[in-house]
C-alpha cells in the first residue's frame, strides 16, 4: 500500500509541461476501499487537486470516466475481472483526453512499458510517498509516460544529478541511462520517454561516447563502476 506521507519529487525534466490552468480532478479506480477512500480524503486536502469520485471496478471506472471526464485517473494496475492495463486501453479510446496514472507493486521495466504500451501517462509505485504522486497527477498528460524519482532510488537520482555535471550528460540522457539499467529495449524506453526511436539512439550513443563504451552491456557495466545503475 502507498505510503501517504511527504517524500521525494519528480525529476525537473518530467515536469517540463505547460500547467492545465485550471483544477486537476482526478478518479481512483482500486480494489482496495480502504486505500481509495484514505487517498480520496487526502488529495481533498491539496489546493488544485479535486478527487470527484472512486471505483473499486475497472468497469466501474470506465463508466465514471465517461460520466465525469477527469483530468487523471489513477489506476491500479492489479484487480479482479478486467485488470488495469486492459482497462487503461478501454479509458483511453472512450476518453483520450484523460491521462491514466498507473499504481503498481511491480516496478522492473517490463511491468513500465507494458503500462506505456497501454497507454498510461504515468507509472507510481506503491510504497511510494504522497507528495509524489501528487506531482505526478499535476504533471500528468496524455501522450508522454512521467516515472517519479522512486522507481531509482534516492541516491541513484543523486548519483544521476551530479553525474550530469561528471559527464556532460543531460537529464534525458541520463533518464535513458536508467531504464537501460532496467533492461528495457530502445522502442520500449522510446514508448515511456514519449519520444521516436531515432531519438532514442540518439541519447544512447550519447551514452556510449560519455562512457566510452560501444555495446549497451558495457554502457551499464560501466555506469554500476561509476555507481550510476545500482
Amino acid at each position: 500500500m502507498m505510503v501517504l506521507d511527504h517524500g521525494s519529487r519528480l525529476l525537473e525534466d518530467n515536469l517540463e509541461t505547460e500547467p492545465r490552468g485550471e483544477e486537476t480532478t482526478v478518479l481512483v479506480v482500486d480494489d482496495h476501499r480502504c486505500f481509495a477512500d484514505l487517498l480520496s480524503a487526502a488529495l481533498g486536502t491539496v489546493e488544485g487537486l479535486r478527487c470527484l469520485a472512486t471505483a473499486s471496478t475497472a468497469a466501474e471506472g470506465l463508466e465514471l470516466t465517461v460520466a465525469l471526464r477527469p483530468s487523471v485517473v489513477v489506476m491500479d494496475i492489479e484487480m479482479p475481472g478486467v485488470d488495469g492495463l486492459t482497462a487503461t486501453r478501454q479509458l483511453r479510446s472512450v476518453s483520450p483526453g484523460t491521462a491514466v496514472a498507473v499504481v503498481s507493486a511491480h516496478n522492473d521495466g517490463e511491468w513500465i512499458a507494458r503500462a506505456a504500451r497501454a497507454g498510461a501517462s504515468a507509472f507510481i509505485p506503491k510504497g511510494g510517498s504522497l507528495l509524489e504522486m501528487i506531482d505526478v497527477l499535476r504533471a500528468a498528460r496524455p501522450g508522454k509516460m512521467i516515472l517519479p524519482p522512486s522507481l531509482l532510488g534516492k541516491e541513484q537520482t543523486r548519483d544521476l544529478h551530479r553525474a550530469s555535471n561528471r559527464l556532460g550528460l543531460t537529464a534525458r540522457e541520463l533518464e535513458v541511462l536508467g531504464l537501460i539499467g532496467q533492461g528495457m529495449a530502445d522502442k520500449n524506453i522510446a514508448r515511456v520517454m514519449g519520444i521516436s526511436v531515432h531519438t532514442c539512439r540518439g541519447y544512447v550513443k550519447a551514452l556510449y561516447a560519455a562512457l566510452q563504451v560501444s555495446r549497451r552491456i558495457d554502457a551499464v557495466n560501466q555506469a554500476r563502476r561509476l555507481q550510476l545503475l545500482d
